[in-house]
């Protein structure tokens, strides 16, 4: 198992930037697809990005495509979410979450992810 600590949450302007990170615990780190996720209270939690096993692939949803961008550095167990132009519908509890999947393909649902960690507060104010 692994398990998951998220930081870098906070208060910004419309159009300003953050970069979330996500501290992970477990010597099987790299054998895990990440994954960030988003939720607004009583809404479903929804997909923001994903990195393979080797941080060479990564997919995003279209709502945040060209201005978010996912990393990971598997030698310190961390990986992060770099948030530009930020716009105040991305308020929200993110989430980072690890997912076993034997392919290293990160997926966009939440049933493809194993663990999660307690999230992070972004609130972007207009």
């Amino acid at each position: 198992q692994v398990q998951l600590v998220e930081s870098g949450g906070g208060l910004v302007q419309a159009g300003g930037s953050l970069r979330l990170s996500c501290t992970a615990s477990g010597r099987t780190f790299s054998s895990y697809v990440m994954g960030w996720f988003r939720q607004t209270p009583g809404k479903e939690r929804e997909f923001v990005g994903g990195i393979s096993w080797s941080g060479r692939g990564t997919n995003y949803a279209d709502s945040v495509k060209g201005r978010f961008t996912i990393s990971r550095d598997n030698a310190k167990n961390m990986v992060y979410l770099q948030m530009n132009s930020l716009k105040p519908e991305d308020t929200a509890v993110y989430y980072c979450a690890a997912g076993s999947n034997p392919l290293g393909v990160p997926l966009t649902s939440t049933a493809g992810y194993n663990y999660w960690g307690q999230g992070t507060q972004v609130t972007v104010s207009s």
